[in-house]
This record gives structure tokens, sequence and C-alpha cells, in this order.
């Protein structure tokens, strides 16, 4: 296998493109059963999860840290910004802690981890960790059932709700644990990611197969975030978006790390083997459509930063219409 290159990590400009919002009304369907309006099976990725942790003592899945280590920093400037420090924050589908190995006691005390999944949520030592941290093992589709309403002062979360069935469900989850004035900041995957490998796998299966079907997930459109931390009921929000961009020695590479990340795909009917003659087609596809002049191919992760808070009468409102005091004609 040829040797992988260092990751390179560059903000770029970006374009937007559609894919479907997941929303769902169904009820919360335990972690071992699949709902009927479900799109990605938990139970898949929990095991995901498990094997890439568990992989080399958890040494293969510390190699591939780069991506979340990356957005994780992100967030951290974004958290700095916030003038409040905070007893303790919930960082819900933390992994085996990214964001909260960055927190320092003179901003934050305690921080209580959760994910769904136990090996993750173990693979590194309190050691790692400035602050005191709790462990707790739970599905980030049923917050409710592991944390009490309004109890928490702060929740973040990184790089884990992508992969929720429910986001609006876990959004309100999220505002009912929060107390008045409590902070939400999270980052997800948007739309956009990982498009180079979805239209190469795509262009190769109608070549070679004479059809396709999903192989990257779908997402959230970024257009989609602030109506729904509105419908959530969050006030004063903020989001943004940025992009990550890795550059890989081929295709084969990129696969194997998501592998290694616990990324693999986990949408209810997808294949679970794709020929290898197709794989090579969607290499070699992937190479001339969008790879770099070093001969290396890139892969972009979209990232979506939400910021929210939980309404309370002590919040800034805006002013009615009408009482302005300053003609806009003079501003400008």
């Amino acid at each position: 296998m040829a040797l992988r290159l260092a990751p390179k990590f560059k903000r770029v400009a970006l374009h937007t493109r559609n894919f479907a919002a997941i929303s769902s009304n169904s009820p919360h369907p335990s972690l071992n059963t699949v709902g009927p309006y479900q799109v990605f099976d938990r139970n898949a990725k929990r095991l995901q999860k498990d094997r890439a942790a568990a992989h080399d003592s958890g040494e293969k899945s510390r190699t591939v840290d780069y991506v979340r280590n990356e957005v994780a920093d992100r967030m951290m400037e974004r958290f700095l910004d916030i003038k409040r420090n905070f007893d303790t924050i919930v960082d819900l589908g933390s992994g085996p802690g990214h964001f909260t190995r960055l927190l320092e006691t003179d901003k934050v005390k305690k921080s209580v981890m959760i994910d769904s999944s136990e090996v993750t949520l173990n693979r590194d030592p309190d050691s790692e960790f400035e602050v005191e941290v709790e462990r707790v093992v739970a599905d980030e589709e049923h917050l409710l059932e592991t944390i009490d309403r309004n109890s928490q002062d702060a929740i973040v979360s990184c790089l884990s709700l992508h992969w929720v069935n429910d986001l609006p469900g876990v959004l309100i989850q999220i505002k009912e644990a929060l107390k008045p004035d409590g902070l939400f900041l999270g980052a997800m995957l948007g739309g956009d990611t990982l498009f180079e490998l979805r239209t190469s796998l795509q262009l190769a299966e109608v070549e070679r197969e004479g059809g396709i079907s999903p192989h990257v997930s779908p997402m959230t459109d970024t257009r989609d975030i602030s109506n729904l931390l509105g419908r959530a009921g969050f006030t004063l929000l903020t989001v943004d978006i940025d992009e990550v961009k890795v550059a890989y020695p081929s295709m084969w590479e990129l696969i194997e790390d998501l592998q290694d990340m616990g990324e693999g795909n986990a949408v209810i009917g997808r294949r679970n083997v794709i020929p290898r003659d197709t794989l090579a087609a969607a290499s070699a596809i992937y190479k001339e459509m969008h790879g770099n002049e070093d001969g290396s191919i890139p892969a972009t992760f979209q990232v979506i930063y939400m910021i929210g808070w939980k309404p309370a009468p002590s919040q800034p409102k805006p002013l009615e219409r009408g009482t302005g005091k300053t003609n806009l004609k003079e501003v400008l």
C-alpha cells in the first residue's frame, strides 16, 4: 500500500449542494431495532465505532483523529469567544473526547461525556484530560432518558449529530435539557461532505453495473440548520460553515481511514460488498475528476457550526418595529 501523505488542512470558499434533511416524527426506537422512519442503522454505527476503537488497542483509531481534532479546535475557538465560565458541560456524542481534551479548568470544571459506543468512550485515560470527566454510555437519540430537563448550563456536540435519525427531535431534547439561558454549541458534517467520493462511486456503478446505491450517507443541508434550531426553540442563533480538506495518496487510503474513524456507511439498505472492479473504476474516476497536481486526491469535509441559547427572560430582545431613532438614510 502506498504511504499515506500527511493530512493537509485548508480553509476554502464554499459551494452548497442540496441533500435531504433528516427529519422524523417517529417514536424513538431502541438501539437494537430499526424503526419505520429511520435512515441510519444505529446499532450498526455503534458496532463500527466499537471495532474502530478496539483495533490495535486504539492506536489505529488515534492515527485518524485528525479531522475530529481539527473540528474540535475550531469549535473551541467559538467556545472561548463566549465570556462565561461553566461548572459542568455535557459533551454529547463525545467519542473519546476530542473536544473535552481541549477544555481548561479556568473555563470548565467538569465534562460529562456521552456516547453510544462504550469502547470509543473509554479509549483514552483520564490523565489526558485537564478537567474532571464523567463517562456515560447512552444513545444520543435518547438524551432526556439520561439527562434531566432544565439541568445543564451547556451542551456541546462535536461531529456526532450527522448520524442521528431524528435531528429535530434531538435538538428539542438538547434544548429541554438546558437550563434557561443555557448554551448549545455543535458541529456536524454538512451535505457537501465527501462529494468527491460520492460522485466517483456513483459514476463507477453506472458504468460497471448500470445503477447506483447509497455509499455515502445523506446529510443535512446547511440552509436547514437555522430553521431546525429555531423550530427546536433556540434563540440568538449563530450558524456558519467551514471546510476541512485532506489530501490522500488515493481513494483506497481515504476509505481505509474512514473505516478506522468509525465513519463507515450505516444507511439502512446499504450494500455490504462493492465489486473490486467497481472500486477500481471509482478510484480512477476520482483521480481524473478531482485529483491534485501532485497526484494526490482531495477529500472535503464540510462542517456546519451552530450556536443556540435556551430562551430566558434576561436575554436581550429585538426592539419593536418603529421604535428606532436613527434614520437609515442618514447612515447611508
